[in-house]
């Protein structure tokens, strides 16, 4: 399988689709999920093409981890949540459905469990959700 550089990432890295960024570095970009399954449910992915950790590199694989970790902390400061899930899928048979790599972070809290999948979110409380990420930050 082949990197698609015309992928709904992708697209959000050149600015030709919107997102609601909530961190930057040199090698990953975050931002909020649009269907999110948790409140400050976000996505990290790296700025360098790749398909899923299958064919990334040993160092998109080291940055996107650290940024997963640095916003884990956030979220579950933002959230005062008590423990956060990391998720990451890899081909359509794995349950991936944007083919660019990609790691969902929810903050967790006990007995609440996550929404369904694939349903849009409302854009206000997504953009509350990450002025309190950033505010963690």
């Amino acid at each position: 399988m082949s990197y698609d550089p015309d992928n709904i990432f992708a697209k959000i890295l050149r600015g030709e689709i919107p997102s609601e960024k909530l961190y930057e570095d040199e090698h990953t970009y975050v931002f909020m999920d649009i269907m999110p399954r948790t409140e400050g449910h976000c996505l990290i992915i790296p700025k360098t093409p790749c398909r899923n950790m299958l064919d990334a590199t040993p160092e998109q694989l080291a940055a996107c981890i650290a940024t997963v970790q640095k916003m884990g902390h956030a979220v579950m400061k933002a959230f005062d949540a008590k423990g956060v899930t990391v998720q990451q899928f890899n081909e359509a048979a794995g349950g991936q459905e944007v083919f660019h790599l990609h790691y969902h972070v929810h903050p967790r809290h006990a007995g609440v469990p996550m929404g369904p999948a694939g349903q849009m979110g409302d854009f206000e409380q997504i953009k509350a959700n990450a002025e309190k990420i950033r505010a963690a930050l």
